[in-house]
């Protein structure tokens, strides 16, 4: 392959340019029921490169795909149609990042595993959850994952960082005499717990069974909990809100200092970003123009308390340090809320929603329920073919935190979230 660096270097008429490497290199099977059917191995390599030109006061840039294929002759005319489309671009100037090198790991425990042994683990650790009778895993892919970034840019950044993961992919279905219900599960990890991928997968069998016997409930206005992934799209919308490109673009519904939770009763809410987070595969050291990372706390007990988001952007509204894009590794703050407090009243608990719906200019949030228990004081009932909604400022406004917590994907924080009052149709 060509050195393309030297090319981009050598280039006349460019003010900066940017290239990034991804490789990956994957190790996947693909069971029917328990039969292994297919093994596959693929090691790819996806290379881009963005050149910046600057130009009547303004900064432009256009971004090319480099192939192996690639000869020299080839490489130098992309890069020319590249400069000359980033000069039809008007964006306001801005600089690239600084000389920084980096050569780093993401932590995990899969690092020097076999993946051909590794593979069978957790295909072991997911087949040992198909125990419910009337119960059978249809269909299980399991993806390895090795990935290696490289960012450099024309003003000295090389940074490197690995990252190993894994995707489950799992049908869990359930059939009756009259009918078969199916549920999809998609699991990912960089920490292998087998007891842990086990009981994630045993608890979608058993909501795969408790569906096939969900009856429609009455309309109710009833208090309603969230699980972990709820919470944390919940909270991933709060985050996009106070973005830096969002705050420039004036399309930002709250600023620093507005209290989200003004005039409420509940816990106080506090959450941040974090750009590494144990277990998520969403984990990263630097983000795509290789600007260092650093963590931020957006909301605290309430009250916003800070912006995140490019270099680019954090240099417009004249930010010193801007945080880079963080990933959206959400860690929230306990609550006060108990189970046995929880059980005081009759609730809802949500276990599968076609998608949790976020409205925060609408004041609104809701979403169709495919899944949920009905606690009535004293027995659980599964509930389905329902929707609920509420008023999202009321809902932050009276909201409960649970104080026992856990680490799901890309959220760690609260495992439960109380909604007040929520009517359900």
């Amino acid at each position: 392959m060509i050195d393309i660096t030297k090319l981009l270097e050598n280039s006349k008429g460019l003010d900066g340019w940017r290239m990034t490497e991804k490789a990956t290199a994957s190790y996947e099977l693909f069971f029917v029921h328990k039969q292994l059917e297919t093994v596959r191995a693929t090691d790819t390599v996806d290379t881009s490169v963005t050149v910046y030109v600057d130009h009547d006061g303004k900064k432009g840039d256009s971004t090319f795909a480099v192939f192996q294929s690639m000869t020299k002759a080839d490489a130098e005319k992309k890069i020319a149609t590249a400069a000359a489309r980033a000069r039809l671009v008007f964006n306001e100037p801005y600089a690239l990042p600084d000389a920084d090198t980096l050569n780093a790991e993401l932590p995990t425990n899969m690092k020097d595993a076999d993946p051909k042994t590794l593979g069978r683990r957790i295909a072991d650790a997911v087949f040992a959850a198909d125990t419910v009778e009337g119960g059978s895993i249809n269909a299980c892919e399991i993806f390895l994952y090795r990935d290696t970034l490289r960012v450099r840019n024309s003003r000295g950044v090389d940074k490197t960082q690995r990252l190993w993961r894994v995707m489950i992919e799992a049908i869990p279905t359930y059939t009756t005499e009259k009918e078969s219900v199916e549920l999809y599960e998609d699991h990912r990890f960089t920490f292998f717990d087998p007891a842990k991928v086990t009981a994630e997968i045993a608890a979608r069998m058993r909501e795969v069974r408790d569906r096939s016997l969900a009856v429609k409930p009455a309309p109710m206005t009833v208090n309603v909990l969230l699980r972990p992934l709820e919470i944390y799209l919940l909270l991933c919308d709060l985050a996009d809100d106070l973005h830096y490109a969002t705050v420039y673009s004036h399309a930002n519904l709250h600023k620093v200092g507005d209290d989200l939770q003004e005039g409420g009763d509940g816990d106080k809410l506090t959450f941040s970003l974090k750009s590494v987070l144990a277990g998520c595969e969403r984990s990263t050291y630097f983000d795509a123009d290789g600007c260092a990372l650093r963590d931020t706390c957006l909301v605290r007990d309430g009250v916003v308390a800070d912006n995140f988001g490019s270099s680019r952007y954090g240099q417009y509204l004249g930010v010193k340090e801007p945080s880079g894009e963080l990933p959206f590794c959400v860690s929230a703050a306990p609550g006060t809320l108990r189970k046995e407090e929880a059980e005081k009243e009759p609730y809802l608990e949500c276990a599968s929603l076609s998608g949790l719906q976020v409205d925060l200019y609408n004041d609104y949030i809701g979403g169709e329920i495919r899944l949920a228990y009905y606690f009535d004081g004293e027995k659980r009932i599964p509930v389905t073919g329902i929707s609920m909604s509420a008023r999202l400022s009321e809902v932050l406004a009276h909201l409960r935190l649970s104080d026992s917590v856990c680490l799901d994907g890309a959220y760690e924080g609260p495992d439960r979230l109380l909604m007040r009052g929520v009517s359900v149709l």
